[in-house]
């Protein structure tokens, strides 16, 4: 009788155990049921967006060219004299009929003098032997004789004013003279070099392409160029001609450009690097970092923000590439919302927490210590 009922209290003891323990299993697995939304909603993976963008785009063609100025002379002497005035700065702007150099020329000055004084005896003979021809006291053949001797003497003087022009050195055009490496009192040559004027407010860029470019080489064309001397700086211009035969050893044809300079800090001689902008259109352009390579595909997962956020793989077809960007051929449109930083943690169907959006104005790392400054307060 102690013996079954001790068995009977055991056994009952081992009821109410496992009673308690399922009641706190159910209880726990309603509490875990409960925090699930919660948990799934704080579990949500952390990404940084970027926006597909519909912007101008191209083909790029890179070549080296040298710059030319538009206009180049270099001024020289024409005459054996001395140099008796100089008007000019070293690398001063001029103007066009601007006097640079003067050469002593006081013996053309005199002969000039000379040949006008008697152009003025000439014409005033001309003048008296008409008179007197116009009453028939002198015959018509010496008043002929006058004049033919009067025309002789004018064209002496415009000879002796055309040879003056020789001493003066004027601006042909509108430019920035170079170094003055002569004084006055110097005496130079014929051909001696005085000084140099450029005309560098537009500025001509000579360049080689292959020949196979031939077809898309078209006046007009835009173009950018870059100088070491102004690395940060892109210099814009057009294609104004395109030479007239290829090379037959390097297989190129060379192109000229034309660049404004208004600043004048573009020189003849520089060294450009330039890109050719071949087939300029509108594209569909995205940061290469959205892009998901699988085999020889691409995918994009694509923030659908009316579905809170919900992330649909899409494949794309690629164009051309520059650094740091994509052209989208086929797969997407402009201003869609796609996952650029995060891709790792990200997974088609997810719902994710949009962090930031990275463009021109706000970058990476401004979003990550923006969101660093949140999470600490």
């Amino acid at each position: 009788m102690t013996l079954s009922r001790s068995v009977a209290r055991e056994r009952a003891a081992t009821t109410f155990q496992v009673s308690q323990g399922l009641l706190l299993t159910v209880t726990l697995l309603a509490i875990a049921l409960l925090a699930s939304p919660l948990v799934a909603a704080q579990e949500r993976a952390a990404v940084i967006g970027a926006h597909a963008k519909v912007q101008p785009w191209s083909d790029p063609v890179e070549a080296l060219g040298t710059l030319r100025a538009d206009e180049s002379v270099t001024l020289s002497a024409t005459v054996t004299e001395i140099v008796a005035e100089l008007n000019f700065r070293d690398g001063e702007v001029v103007e066009a009929g601007q006097l640079l150099i003067r050469l002593e020329d006081g013996e053309e000055q005199a002969q000039l003098r000379a040949a006008q004084a008697l152009r003025d005896e000439r014409r005033s003979a001309v003048e008296r032997l008409s008179q007197l021809q116009s009453r028939n006291l002198a015959p018509r053949a010496d008043v002929e004789d006058s004049q033919a001797r009067l025309r002789q003497v004018e064209a002496e003087i415009q000879a002796l004013e055309a040879r003056l022009t020789n001493y003066r050195l004027r601006a042909p055009f509108d430019g920035r003279v170079g170094f003055r490496n002569i004084s006055v009192g110097s005496l130079v040559t014929p051909g001696t070099a005085l000084v140099t004027l450029d005309k560098l407010d537009v500025m001509k860029l000579d360049f080689s392409v292959p020949e196979t470019f031939l077809a898309f080489l078209a006046p007009g064309l835009p173009l950018t160029a870059h100088s070491a001397a102004f690395p940060d700086e892109a210099f814009e211009g057009e294609v104004a001609m395109i030479g007239s035969r290829v090379d037959p050893v390097s297989r190129s044809i060379t192109v000229r450009a034309e660049l404004d300079n208004p600043e004048l800090r573009l020189r003849p001689g520089m060294l450009m690097e330039v890109v050719l902008q071949r087939s300029p259109r509108q594209a569909v352009v995205v940061p290469e970092s959205v892009l998901i390579p699988s085999g020889d595909k691409q995918f994009v997962l694509v923030i659908d923000e009316a579905e809170d956020n919900r992330l649909v793989r899409r494949q794309v077809q690629v164009g051309e590439r520059r650094i740091g960007q994509a052209e989208i051929v086929e797969g997407l449109e402009g201003n869609e919302l796609l996952v650029s930083h995060g891709l790792q943690r990200a997974h088609e169907g997810d719902r994710v927490r949009l962090i930031g959006i990275a463009d021109d104005d706000t970058s990476i790392r401004e979003i990550l210590e923006a969101n660093r400054s949140e999470g600490d307060t």
